[in-house]
């Protein structure tokens, strides 16, 4: 294994999406491989436990990649052991980088998630008022336990210093390989950047005006997909489909505006931006035609914020 770089992997509070970024390489991923020695991958891939990677001495990993959000207590807990076995720890896709969907969690309180999951829904029938606790005693003698479920969803950012953030709701494949073809060369921004082509999703989007050298027009309507079907090759954004291209990084290549879905901002923010949902709700008011139309966008902090509120400077809902 000499002359390999060690690689570990952790699924935190994620969907499983950003583990299939990396499998969907395919063919490239058996050519990469063969440089790579994966030390810990759970819990998706290998059967492994937590202890083998605590007994690693520190900073015997290369690098580390932490996908999902951090909201258990045993989520935390491997953040902090992966930040000190990896000599390199990277944010992998937008739950880790930003708090993700599971982020919009933020917009409730931890005794209200559990009074709809256990209590209010039709088909829940529990009597006696039980919900999880970090400890449990069965019949007296076997002790059962559950990491701690925290108030809110933070980014791995705000657990651990993270070295670089990788957006993408997950990645896309392509990019995927061209992130890890950059750790392998060593050819790595400064630490503390997003590793990114650098270009938002208008720039490389075929519905943008300004690449067919025409004008932008300000938007006249708001409109949800369900409304209609965009005409063929308009700009989203233009025909009142509230697309955040402008403000997203495109290493996705554009691929939801291709098939008239409008960005929602996974990719994460442009270089430069520190807040995507304020610097968004700066791009689309600038664009719309009048302030009246800012009552007819539906729910903008799940528009604006979708993906990155724990990230944010609001981090939670405001009351």
């Amino acid at each position: 294994m000499a002359g390999k770089l060690t690689l570990a992997y952790f699924l935190s509070g994620g969907c499983g999406g950003c583990d299939m970024a990396i499998v969907d390489l395919s063919e490239t991923l058996v050519d990469v491989l063969p440089r790579l020695e994966v030390v810990f991958w759970a819990p998706t891939v290998a059967d492994v436990k937590y202890k083998e990677l605590e007994a690693m001495p520190d900073k015997s990993i290369d690098v580390g990649l932490y996908s999902g959000m951090v909201r258990l207590g045993e989520q935390e807990h491997i953040a902090k052991v992966m930040r000190a076995k990896c000599k390199v720890l990277v944010a992998w896709g937008a739950c880790a980088a930003l708090g993700g969907i599971p982020g919009m969690g933020n917009m409730h309180t931890r005794e209200e998630i559990f009074k709809t999951a256990y209590f209010d829904t039709y088909s829940t029938d529990n009597p006696d008022g039980i919900t999880p606790q970090t400890r449990c005693v069965v019949d007296g003698k076997y002790e059962l336990t559950l990491p701690e479920f925290y108030e809110y969803v933070r980014p791995l950012h705000h657990v651990v210093d993270v070295d670089y953030f990788v957006g993408g709701c997950p990645p896309h494949h392509s990019f995927v390989a061209e992130a890890i073809s950059a750790v392998l060369e060593g050819k790595l921004p400064p630490p503390g950047s997003w590793i990114t082509g650098g270009k938002a999703v208008c720039d490389i989007c075929r519905r943008n005006p300004a690449l067919r050298g025409e004008e932008r027009e300000p938007i006249t309507a708001v409109k949800r997909t369900i409304e209609g079907v965009p005409a063929e090759g308009k700009c989203l954004l233009q025909e009142g489909y509230l697309c955040l291209g402008p403000v997203t990084q495109g290493d996705c290549k554009a691929l939801c505006p291709k098939v008239n879905i409008p960005c929602r901002g996974c990719g994460g923010p442009i270089p430069g931006v520190k807040d995507f949902g304020l610097r968004a709700i700066g791009a689309i008011a600038a664009s719309l035609a009048n302030e009246e139309l800012v009552d007819q966008i539906p729910s903008p902090v799940k528009l604006f914020y979708r993906y990155s509120l724990p990230a944010s400077m609001l981090g939670r809902k405001v009351k």
